[in-house]
């Protein structure tokens, strides 16, 4: 009988036990899970006015994907997932874009292995409906607005529209001093084009299409020939033949290409017997580290050109 009762009592423990390890594993789970979830509810968002209007962003991004403005987000130290393809294949990046992923609005997959908290793209980016089941996504016109407007605005979409700001006006002040000294060296109206050759066509670019456009025309207050004003301004950039070139060409040439670039222009006579060019008054830059506007590239042109103006004659 005692042992009985003894068997008895000691499966009656046995189960006590069970059931006890089971209730703590049970509130060890539910803890975990009420933990996920504050966590996912403490996520302190911002409302960011966008050109299609009000969206919720994380305040402090730290996972970001962007198809578009990649410098301007850089420029401001806030954390990158995924590039575009332009952008990652800029020298200039590199060393910051070196464990970065290249994505495009056309990966999907991709863009939600990375788990994005925020997605910045142009307004024509395709799937955007697709993208906006991702994560936030925040599109922008391409020259709705000012090359430095627009960073002001990534920088308040970043919840860092003070730093943006700083950066801005200083950048004006440096870069319009920096005009001032190369008109002084080169003359009030000595004139430059910026020309590229691109998929075997060339092209001469207004004061807004990046090529340190920006910079040369509005900033610096460089003269452009009445040509390029009269055909480049509206669009901001016009197509030509190498035959009439020289009526585009300003008293200085920025020539922009790279080593996949078709350069045969350059060996034509057209070309040698511009004055531009028998004056060595020529500035060849790659094209993928000047394609761009945003302030990693522009101080990376402003530093270029006064070095190179300053250093022409």
């Amino acid at each position: 009988m005692n042992k009985i009762f003894m068997r008895i009592t000691i499966v009656f423990l046995f189960l006590l036990l069970v059931s006890a390890c089971g209730q703590t594993d049970s509130q060890e789970n539910s803890s975990e899970e009420e933990s996920d979830s504050s966590a996912e509810a403490s996520v302190e968002t911002i409302t960011y006015e966008s050109e299609n209007g009000p969206i919720e962003v994380p305040a402090n991004p730290e996972r970001v994907i962007v198809l578009a403005f990649a410098g301007n987000v850089m420029a401001l130290d806030v954390p990158l997932v995924g590039v575009d393809s332009w952008t990652k294949t800029n020298p200039q990046f590199a060393e910051r874009l070196e464990n970065i992923e290249e994505v495009s609005d056309e990966n999907l997959e991709k863009i939600i292995e990375l788990e994005p908290d925020l997605i910045i793209a142009y307004s024509t980016a395709k799937n955007l409906n697709q993208l906006e089941q991702i994560a936030p996504v925040v599109t922008y016109t391409y020259d709705a607005v000012d090359y430095l407007t627009q960073h002001i605005e990534i920088g308040k979409l970043l919840n860092k529209e003070e730093e943006a700001t700083e950066w801005v006006n200083d950048f004006k002040a440096r870069s319009q001093e920096a005009g001032d000294e190369i008109r002084a060296y080169i003359g009030e109206d000595a004139t430059v084009s910026v020309i590229e050759n691109f998929d075997k066509q060339l092209y001469v670019f207004g004061d807004n299409w990046g090529r340190g456009t920006e910079i040369l025309y509005q900033e610096m207050k460089l003269e452009m020939p009445e040509k390029v004003k009269e055909m480049a301004l509206a669009d901001g950039y016009y197509a030509l033949s190498v035959e009439v070139l020289d009526e585009y060409a300003g008293d200085y040439l920025v020539i922009s290409k790279s080593e996949e670039t078709e350069g045969s222009f350059q060996d034509t006579e057209t070309y040698k017997n511009i004055d531009a060019v028998k004056n060595d008054r020529v500035f060849q830059v790659d094209a993928s580290e000047f394609y761009f506007n945003d302030p990693l590239t522009l101080e990376y042109q402003l530093d270029f050109f006064m070095k190179s103006f300053l250093e022409s004659e």
